[in-house]
């Protein structure tokens, strides 16, 4: 069970440095990081960390994929976590 713990802190910090390290792309108009691969780090158990950095860095909050589409996922994994600890 402790593993789960560890992946989802790892992925929600991946995702939290990875929107920091595109805002600051976008401020130097260097190669950014896509948001394919950002809304992959989300889905793979770093929503929560998207998400706060959204709001931190206020980056990617005029685009209605990831206003929407990261609180949802954070929420399904809210409730699949929920869910997997109810179960074990």
């Amino acid at each position: 069970m402790k593993w789960i713990y560890v992946y989802l802190i790892l992925m929600n910090i991946i995702a939290f440095v990875s929107m920091g390290l595109d805002k600051s792309k976008a401020k130097r108009k260097a190669r950014r990081i896509s948001e394919k691969r950002l809304f992959t780090f989300a889905a793979l158990g770093g929503a929560a960390g998207a998400w706060l950095a959204m709001r931190l860095f206020r980056h990617k909050t005029k685009h209605k994929s990831f206003v929407i589409g990261i609180p949802l996922l954070l929420l399904l994994h809210v409730v699949i976590f929920y869910y997997f600890k109810l179960w074990t």
